[in-house]
């Protein structure tokens, strides 16, 4: 006869029992002797390692053997144990106290997620940090609580939200603030998406035409930098409109009267201004590389000079037009057209003239010193040039 010590596990109320038996018999005779004992219906009989026992003869003295109701073998020196999630309850829930505002959240959420943040290295080993806590227990945090709150949801299902009313940017320096790499990614492309975007269409001629009609004829419509390009400006009444440093290139300024208007560092490359009003205009250091100024009128009746000093105009096609008095000192007109153009008195003074197609015109009293005339053809010219005009 072997003396055995019986542990029965009853699965549904998780209590553990032992009795001390003697064993005799058969398995049945086990079994009944089990059942008797503990008070239960005893179906099956398990060794120490959870093998299940199938006649008396495997049974050894002092054998540990555990006998069930026909449930699966746990080993009860482990289930025993309180269930992990309220074994965790005490370890691993925690309360923050963020700017005064109380968060309660798991040190798995903390750490998981970013494994580098900040946060990951203040709560993945306990006391390493030595964070302090208020009165309630809740670990201090001085951080914005409103910018904190998509971080922590952040950290628990993976998707950025953001209330309505709270600051994208705010939200990203504390995500900085914490190391949430991820995050920072996310927050950098929402806030980017959350901008308007930024309208460099040009303005069209309806667009401008509103604008002339709700300005004053005696106030400066004042368009310096705008984007005019391919815009049909043709026959528009622009006097002493600021178009400074705006954007005109491949625009139909055709017949437009630009009486005085200012054009300095405009662009008007590729433009047409043909048979344009451009009395005392000031062009200094425009591109007209390659526009259409054919029997434009810079000469003003009053005097008023217009200035095209320093502009460029490489190529454009200037032929018959009126420029008397003209300034196009240190211009650039390499492979212009000028032909039969009136430059009574104007200073070329310094000016690239070279290839440039000057037959027919009218050079009188014109100041051409310094100027590159290489390859410039002088054909059929109204008056002979003076000696003086070009000495250098």
């Amino acid at each position: 006869m072997s003396v055995m010590t019986f542990i029965v596990y009853v699965v549904q109320i998780n209590l553990v029992c032992s009795q001390v038996v003697a064993v005799y018999g058969t398995l049945s005779d086990l079994l009944s002797v089990a059942s008797s004992k503990l008070g239960i219906k005893a179906t099956s009989v398990y060794n120490g390692k959870g093998g299940l026992i199938d006649d008396i003869a495997l049974i050894r003295d002092d054998d540990v053997l555990f006998v069930c109701e026909g449930e699966p073998f746990i080993d009860p020196q482990t289930d025993s144990k309180p269930p992990g999630g309220l074994l965790g309850s005490h370890t691993d829930w925690l309360t923050l106290n963020v700017g005064g505002r109380y968060f309660t959240t798991t040190r798995s959420t903390l750490v998981n997620k970013e494994p580098d943040s900040m946060l990951a290295h203040m709560f993945k080993d306990r006391g390493v940090w030595g964070n302090k806590q208020d009165h309630r227990g809740a670990f201090l945090i001085d951080r914005s609580p409103e910018y904190f709150e998509p971080i922590l949801n952040y950290l628990r299902h993976g998707q950025l939200i953001v209330n309505d009313g709270i600051n994208l940017l705010g939200v990203l320096e504390e995500a900085r603030f914490f190391g949430i790499d991820s995050l920072i990614e996310h927050l950098e492309v929402a806030i980017k998406n959350s901008q308007p975007p930024e309208d460099h269409s040009p303005i069209s001629r309806k667009e401008f035409v509103r604008f002339l009609l709700a300005t004053p004829t005696k106030s400066e419509l004042r368009c310096q930098g705008l984007n005019f390009s391919g815009a049909d400006l043709s026959r528009l009444d622009l006097r002493y409109i600021n178009f400074k440093m705006a954007n005109l290139s491949r625009c139909n300024l055709a017949h437009a009267n630009l009486c005085c208007a200012n054009l300095e560092r405009a662009d008007l490359s590729g433009s047409v201004l043909d048979c344009a009003n451009l009395q005392g205009v000031k062009m200094l250091c425009s591109n007209a590389e390659g526009a259409s100024l054919r029997l434009c009128n810079f000469e003003d009746p009053s005097g008023l000079k217009a200035n095209l000093e320093g502009a460029n105009l490489k190529g454009v096609d200037m032929e018959g037009s009126q420029m008397t008095g003209i300034n196009l000192r240190v211009a650039t007109l390499k492979n212009a057209k000028l032909k039969n153009c009136n430059l009574r008195g104007a200073t070329l003074a310094g000016t690239d003239l070279e290839n440039c197609d000057l037959s027919g015109c009218d050079l009188q009293e014109a100041n051409l010193r310094g100027s590159n005339v290489k390859g410039a053809i002088f054909e059929e010219m109204l008056t002979p040039l003076h000696m003086s005009q070009s000495v250098r």
